[in-house]
């Protein structure tokens, strides 16, 4: 048994001696989890009676591999941009290539960006980079703090020593830094800019409270409300310094015109936009294919050429004609058809309507029927890792249950450094919806001497 896996033993057993068997407990931790409208249409965002534990040892090579895997997609997307022949192959829209080519008044491409990574016991399997809105950060913050102090945690820390990994904070540092290379001298007006959701807390207004706090006045946005108008972009009679967008490019597009005004005040760098629309190039899956090419990255220093090879999956766009694979050139699309149960298609971008298709679920006419799906818009094929499982503790209608699910963990950076890292606990990964699926805050845990 790992040392991991003894201390998630050890909790369990914690949950299930006397003291817990009277689940008042758990109706304490879900009463406080109410209370900080941690929840959202009515169902708590932590379905979970656990945080998930990682070792500093697994913690050290996650921030390790991460700041590495980081320093690898600026360094392709500077070459991306310097190459109209690398970035033809992110399958950009024109208007997102446009945007790209602003200069966004900060020399970074991403102030904040996220992986969806497995632990597999000493290995580290990334599937997703996201350059976009950061998820899960304000929340696994406020359930850190609530699981921190519950008394089965305050009992499993007679033996462990527990270490919360946190994210609103390094991300306000990060936002003010951004702010700072454009040129700001006073703390900015910040506009969350959104489409707002009617449903539950959204973590905007968690963010909301926390810069205002800190002495940045905030206001939730809709990109409807902006105006531009010499020279200042505002919303009613708040002047706006600093954006944190949530909203990507495709989105944007689908309502509105490169002629809105907070384009206008980009382009014009009158407004400092986090993260920039430069980002949108990292975001793209193809960025992978890009960087699992040995042709583009041979020149790339050895450390980060070591960090692709380990962690990221062997990824290639979907399209008839030869193509490198490992170590091997296949027919791509005969290669596709033959691998399928170590294979995933999935859409270059992921505000589609287009679905993921696993071929280990698919026989091979329906994986047949994918393969020329995919062909019809942007998607790649990468190789497909394991998932990383672990059994959590639920209550299901006034019991205790234990229950074998996937974990994918989040590490967040912010300018480049990994400081938060919340994980996603669901039976079947990131992007699927089940009813038991949700946010736990992550834990570094240490056996104490």
């Amino acid at each position: 048994m790992t040392q991991l896996d003894e201390a998630i033993h050890q909790y369990h057993r914690i949950l299930e001696s006397e003291p817990y068997r009277d689940l008042r407990w758990v109706k304490n931790l879900q009463e406080q989890m109410e209370a900080r409208q941690l929840s959202s249409g009515g169902r708590l965002l932590c379905p979970f009676l656990r945080p998930n534990f990682v070792t500093q040892k697994q913690y050290d090579n996650l921030v390790q591999t991460g700041e590495a895997l980081i320093s690898v997609v600026d360094r392709m997307l500077k070459q991306a941009l310097a190459s109209p022949a690398i970035l033809s192959r992110m399958q950009l829209l024109p208007a997102e290539k446009m945007l790209a080519a602003v200069d966004p008044g900060y020399n970074l491409a991403e102030v904040s960006s996220q992986f969806d990574l497995q632990i597999q016991n000493g290995s580290l399997h990334v599937s997703q980079y996201s350059a976009d809105a950061l998820s899960g950060t304000a929340y696994a913050d406020g359930l850190s703090d609530i699981f921190f102090d519950c008394p089965p945690v305050k009992e499993f820390k007679r033996k462990y020593n527990l270490t919360r990994v946190g994210g609103k904070k390094p991300f306000l540092q990060a936002l003010l830094k951004a702010w700072k290379m454009f040129g700001g001298k006073k703390k900015p007006n910040i506009a969350i800019v959104e489409f707002r959701s009617a449903t539950g807390r959204s973590e905007s207004e968690i963010f909301k409270e926390y810069f205002e706090a800190e002495g940045c006045p905030t206001e939730q946005i809709s990109p409807e409300q902006l105006e531009y108008k010499n020279g200042v972009l505002r919303a009613g009679n708040f002047d706006i310094d600093l954006i944190y967008r949530r909203i990507s490019v495709q989105e944007f597009l689908l309502r509105f015109t490169l002629n809105h005004p907070l384009v206008q005040a980009y382009k014009d760098q009158k407004v400092c936009v986090v993260n920039s629309f430069r980002s949108e190039i990292s975001h793209k899956r193809a960025m992978f294919a890009l960087l699992t090419d040995d042709v583009l990255t041979e020149k790339f220093p050895a450390s980060e050429r070591k960090a692709i090879a380990e962690h990221l999956p062997m990824t290639r766009m979907v399209k008839a004609g030869k193509a490198t694979w490992g170590e091997e050139t296949v027919d791509l699309l005969d290669f596709i058809q033959k691998n399928r149960e170590t294979l995933l298609l999935r859409p270059n971008d992921d505000y589609t309507d287009l679905q993921t298709f696993v071929g280990m679920e698919h026989n091979e006419i329906s994986w047949a029927r994918a393969i020329r799906e995919a062909q019809r818009a942007p998607y790649v094929v990468q190789a497909r890792s394991a998932p990383a499982r672990s059994i959590f503790p639920l209550m299901n209608y006034g019991t205790l249950e234990f229950r074998e699910m996937q974990v994918d963990v989040q590490p967040q950076a912010f300018m480049g450094k990994v400081a938060g890292c919340p994980s996603y606990v669901s039976p079947s990964g990131v992007g699927t919806y089940s009813p038991s699926a949700g946010i736990a805050p992550t834990f570094i845990i240490d056996p104490k001497s």
